[in-house]
């Protein structure tokens, strides 16, 4: 046993927060949120140092995942083999990273949710992405640091010559604090970064405009207002809502359906296709009829609306509001800074952050040029005194019994430089070999020039790191598979209001009464031929759908209200309308309309007699209808037609025309109207009409149609017995 020199007494909390502290910024720095300046956390960075170790290059074989893993566990990151094996799957998947750092071959998972296949299963080697974030390791580009055993060194961050937290964004949930990051458009964030490098000082809104907002590798359309986009970049919190992008595909008989061809980023479209099932077994989905998944190597996913006359809008609508259709994806960029201090940044800040990293490679690279230069120098220096002097350099190493301090002494040549002139092969005393070292040692001496010139010159050093850029923007420009935006910039989603009848079938039909009352509807805008029973004719039809109101003026004054999709169908006559509705036998209908609201309706007498009324006012709720015209003993209701234009035009069967202003017929409710025009005896009204005063007033005229644009002649107050028709009225005392 050892004995307790020491025993310092604590209070338990004290010693706890201590502790706990000490564990919350071991979690937050060492293995939660990435550095600002790589976009990595730390079990990435092992991962990708562990595959440079072993030399997995683009161009080389691939190697099994469980040997990575193997190495990374073994000798940088001491934690379970599921979660670093995890870990080189997700870079590995097109459909979770915008850019893989990570090639993989074999089952990598898919979108449907489904796990890769075990690692000893899989294969993997870098990306070019991945070793552009690794170039300069050998160059001091950056710091290393001993691995957790201390038998290894590990790099501190990556040299990262690609902008990787915003390309492929990251998420962690660290101890009271987390971090989520969409990614982006790698061209997009080249051109920020060029812009910023000119501009310092650039606003926000110009770095917004360049870089509009995020690219998922999944696609879909962001819905969000530009004005939240710029306000999240802002301050480096906010949210993007992200929609699948969907298409109508028409099929026959005026049928679709909608293909959903991309999903939200980080949505499973399995569980998406599960909860909307659910949805429809629950009949939450009404306007849906049926989903299918057709997806293969790309999504697509087929809804079937519940009937062909409900809008796609209004499914896709109900769809957004219920299931992973529609999507929130929070921005929160906390990330390490370059003192691995924690806390969250705006777009700018990022941005130069990557270029301040960008610029401490460069000169930390630029230096260590220059440090191999000038050692390679001081060689080709101590090589080219010995061809001048080769003789002399060869007695001395002859006769010497230690030759390199003579050589030292008569030449004045460094330790380094003896050295290698004393483990200089024979084959290369030649005067080619000569030749080659002054050429070499001109090339070196001008690019150690010209990089002394570089750290002199900041402008220089920022001209640099733009053309470094400008390499890497090639290979994501808006042409290449690569640098092609995946996710819409929409504008921002309105909500659209779903109408409460939206399922009534919308079927174009004509609606055909008989001279003899016989009812019916036929399929279609009057494509079918109209046959009637012997003796019987057409006496009205009109076009309608099969969610409108029919409404029906009967010669009694009431007006009776028939629901389209009620009447009977069928290649047959039909049935006597008197079945659908209380007509009394001595009775008959003198029009038939399709319900407008809205709209209003001069009824008139056969004695004359008339009014205006809304047509809201006259839609029955029962068989018997609503009386809205008064009829006295002897007369009866003739005439129910739409309003418009500004005057009547009124011919008795006295033949005289008579003309007035409509504003002098009063809107009523209910009653026997007033006196429309004056006859004298048994006569009554024959037609009225509608118009335009400033269009004149036209009536059929054999095939053709006359107007009298003049019709001044005419022109009296209401009440007045008017004056013969112009020359050429039809002797039918009709209109139409």
């Amino acid at each position: 046993m050892t004995a307790i020199d020491k025993i310092t007494e604590t209070p338990l909390a004290q010693a706890l927060s201590e502790r706990y502290l000490a564990y919350a910024l071991s979690t937050i720095v060492a293995r939660s949120l990435p550095d600002v300046r790589d976009g990595l956390k730390p079990v990435h960075r092992r991962l990708l140092f562990a595959m440079r170790q072993l030399k997995l290059d683009p161009a080389s074989g691939f190697k099994k995942c469980a040997r990575v893993v193997g190495d990374v566990i073994g000798k940088y990151h001491p934690h379970g083999d599921v979660a670093v094996y995890d870990t080189l799957v997700r870079l590995a998947q097109e459909f979770a990273v915008r850019y893989p750092l990570v090639e993989g071959q074999g089952n990598f998972g898919n979108i449907d949710g489904d796990n890769a296949a075990a690692m000893r299963y899989t294969e993997a080697r870098l990306t070019g992405i991945a070793q552009a974030l690794m170039e300069g390791l050998d160059e001091d580009a950056v710091d290393f640091r001993s691995t957790y055993d201390g038998e290894e060194h590990e790099p501190v961050v990556l040299p990262a010559a690609f902008p990787n937290l915003l390309a492929n964004g990251a998420s962690g949930i660290a101890v009271g604090m987390a971090t989520n990051i969409p990614p982006h458009n790698a061209g997009e964030l080249c051109d920020a970064l060029l812009y910023l490098i000119k501009r310092p000082d650039a606003d926000m809104a110009a770095l917004v405009g360049l870089v509009p907002g995020p690219d998922f590798p999944t696609g879909g359309v962001l819905v969000e207002s530009k004005e939240a986009i710029l306000e999240a970049y802002r301050t480096g919190r906010g949210s993007f809502r992200l929609r699948a992008r969907w298409g109508v595909e028409k099929l026959s008989h005026g049928l679709y359906q909608i293909v959903v061809t991309e999903i939200p980023y980080q949505v499973q479209k399995a569980k998406v296709i599960e909860r909307i099932a659910e949805l429809l077994a629950e009949r939450k989905l009404s306007l849906l009829a049926d989903i299918r998944d057709e997806s293969s190597d790309t999504v697509r996913i087929v809804l079937e609306p519940r009937n062909r006359t409900v809008a796609p809008e209004h499914v896709m609508e109900q769809l957004f509001r219920q299931t992973d259709l529609e999507t929130r994806f929070s921005l929160n960029m906390n990330v390490l800074d370059g003192g691995f201090t924690p806390r969250v940044m705006n777009l700018r800040e990022v941005l130069q952050a990557f270029l301040d990293h960008r610029h401490t490679v460069l000169v930390r690279r630029s230096l260590h040029r220059l440090e191999k230069i000038a050692r390679r120098l001081e060689l080709l220096d101590g090589f080219l005194i010995a061809y001048l002097n080769l003789d002399e350099v060869i007695r001395i190493v002859r006769v010497e019994d230690e030759p390199k301090p003579v050589l030292m002494a008569t030449f004045a040549l460094t330790d380094l430089q003896a050295e290698a002139i004393l483990n200089m092969r024979l084959r290369s005393l030649r005067r080619l070999e000569e030749m080659e070292i002054r050429t070499e040692h001109g090339k070196l001496s001008l690019e150690q020039a010209e990089l002394k010139e570089l750290l002199a010159s900041e402008p220089g050093r920022w001209k640099t790191i733009s053309d470094q850029i400008k390499d890497i923007r090639k290979h994501f420009g808006p042409s290449t598979p690569l640098g092609r935006r995946r996710t819409e910039i929409g504008t921002l989603a309105t909500v659209i209001e779903i109408p409460d009848d939206i399922l009534i079938e919308r079927e174009p039909i004509t609606v055909v009464l008989s001279e003899k009352g016989w009812l019916r509807a036929v399929k279609g805008h009057g494509d079918a031929e109209l046959k009637f029973k012997d003796g019987d004719a057409l006496k009205f039809a009109v076009t309608a759908s099969t969610s409108d109101k029919i409404l029906l003026f009967g010669n009694n004054g009431r007006f009776y209200t028939l629901a389209a999709d009620r009447l009977p169908k069928g290649r047959g006559h039909g049935e006597p309308a008197r079945l659908s509705i209380d007509l009394p036998n001595d009775a008959d209908i003198v029009a038939l309309f399709v319900h407008q609201p809205g709209r209003r309706l001069l009824v008139v007498s056969a004695a004359g007699r008339g009014f205006i009324v809304e047509e809201d006012e006259v839609v029955a709720q029962t068989r018997n209808g609503k009386r809205i015209l008064d009829v006295g003993e002897g007369d009866s209701a003739k005439f129910c037609l739409p309003v418009s234009g500004n005057a009547v035009a009124v011919i008795g069967e006295n033949r005289r025309l008579l003309v007035f202003p409509m504003e002098e017929v009063p809107a009523m409710s209910r009653g026997r109207g007033v006196s429309l025009q004056r006859y004298n005896g048994t006569d009554g009204v024959a037609d009225i009409k509608c118009f335009t005063m400033a269009e004149g007033l036209a009536w059929r005229f054999g095939t053709g149609v006359r107007r009298e644009t003049d019709v001044r002649p005419w022109l009296a107050r209401r009440g007045h017995s008017g004056r013969l028709p112009p020359t050429g009225f039809p002797k039918t005392n009709r209109f139409e």
